[in-house]
């Protein structure tokens, strides 16, 4: 449930700034109407007004040249993987614990109250980290192997836990530059087309069709170059928390040992 009202909050963060930018065009498009001097006046003025074209009104102009259809696509991959993306940042941005201040208060807690008390700082505790510690204390009757044999196997629920949705991830940035290709391959083959019906190799039936066919490459590319940094990203918080779940579960279970001796 936590997962679905992330992914509907990134949705509606996208929704929301592509709904501001349409605004702000819509807006901006009657003072530039305005501001167009009559060309018998300045010879110059559609180069000038070329040269400011705003950078979203040149982006929606690209793409209706490379076509709706695969545009459309290539978007949508942008749009959901972004979601998915921003939802797993989100989550491990919650997840992040600081581990060092975590096992403080559980050796305190230990020192103070025993193993109750320890559970008690651990369930009071969001993470992973605390998670784990929790599971390994619950077990911790069963004799220190046992706990460490719970720590290990629950960390790696926590890691699945932590690494879902990266799939689906890996596979908007694979599928966005292939429908990119595609709709190149059969933009040239509407290129060929009009070239046949033309009789002849004319510069303007040629440069136009391949123009509209390199768009959707150049759109797939650019997606999933967006989506590879963030993938990235994703990857390091990920790596970043194991490392501080290995290091805290060792010191967890040296804490249990000296606790046992007593």
């Amino acid at each position: 449930m936590k997962k679905f009202f992330m992914i509907l909050a990134a949705f509606s963060v996208l929704a929301i700034s592509a709904n501001n930018i349409y605004a702000q065009d819509e807006a901006a498009a009657p003072a530039q109407e305005e501001a167009v001097a009559p060309a018998a006046e300045e010879v110059s003025a559609p180069a000038a007004a070329a040269d400011e074209t705003p950078l979203n009104q040149a982006l929606k102009t690209k793409f209706i040249e490379g076509g709706a259809g695969f545009m459309s696509l290539i978007i949508l991959c942008l749009v959901i993987g972004l979601a998915l993306c921003i939802e797993r940042i989100l989550y491990l941005t919650f997840a992040k614990t600081n581990t060092q201040k975590l096992l403080a208060n559980v050796e305190a807690a230990l020192a103070e109250g025993g193993i109750e008390k320890a559970k008690e700082v651990c369930r009071n505790t969001r993470g992973p980290v605390a998670s784990i510690f929790y599971q390994g204390l619950l077990r911790y009757d069963q004799g220190v192997d046992t706990v460490e044999k719970t720590i290990v196997s629950y960390g790696s629920v926590q890691m699945s836990n932590m690494e879902s949705g990266l799939s689906w991830i890996s596979l908007f940035i694979a599928i966005a530059p292939s429908l990119g290709f595609l709709g190149t391959v059969i933009g040239m083959i509407k290129a060929f087309d009009d070239i046949q019906k033309a009789g002849d190799i004319s510069p303007n039936v040629v440069a136009g069709g391949m123009k509209v066919a390199l768009i959707t490459t150049v759109g797939g590319l650019i997606v999933a170059m967006i989506l590879q940094v963030f993938y990235n990203y994703i990857l390091a918080k990920i790596e970043s928390l194991t490392i501080d779940m290995e290091d805290s579960s060792i010191s967890l279970v040296d804490m249990i040992t000296k606790y046992n001796k007593k």
